[in-house]
């Protein structure tokens, strides 16, 4: 067998064995982040009905993420009571979890229901919240957290 089948045959086990027994975070971040909500302020969906960026001079640990918000007070109302902010599903696509699936979670799609903040993949994913969010949700609840195992 030649090296560079050799090095190939390693990468594809590395990969397979990463996405076989990796699980995934409480808290979306993506990859290369430990930024919640890729740095929006979770608190100003609430308050301001709107996705605002927060800024790192006002952030907080929460779950292993790093929470960033745009004013010391929705950092101090977060600090509080971090649960009644925090997105559903860590942050994870509503929809996606709802399909026992993760699939990150857009910031800047979104949507409060019975006071609660959920996200979406993509626009279409939100059509298709839009329609059917109720049972999303029922779904959802049944599947996570395990869905991170």
């Amino acid at each position: 067998m030649s090296n560079h089948t050799q090095t190939v045959i390693a990468i594809v086990f590395t990969i397979f064995s990463f996405s076989t027994f990796a699980s995934d975070d409480p808290i979306y971040t993506g990859m290369f982040s430990s930024k919640a909500l890729d740095g929006y302020d979770t608190v100003a969906y609430f308050k301001v009905n709107k996705a605002v960026e927060g800024l790192s001079k006002y952030s907080t640990e929460y779950k292993g993420a790093t929470w960033l918000f745009s004013s010391k007070e929705n950092l101090h109302a977060f600090v509080a009571a971090p649960e009644k902010y925090a997105p559903q599903y860590g942050g994870y696509c509503a929809y996606a979890i709802s399909k026992n699936k993760t699939a990150s979670g857009d910031p800047e799609l979104w949507s409060i229901l019975d006071n609660k903040l959920y996200l979406s993949y993509n626009q279409d994913i939100v059509k298709k919240w839009d329609k059917d969010k109720n049972n999303i949700v029922v779904n959802a609840n049944k599947n996570w957290p395990k869905v991170l195992d």
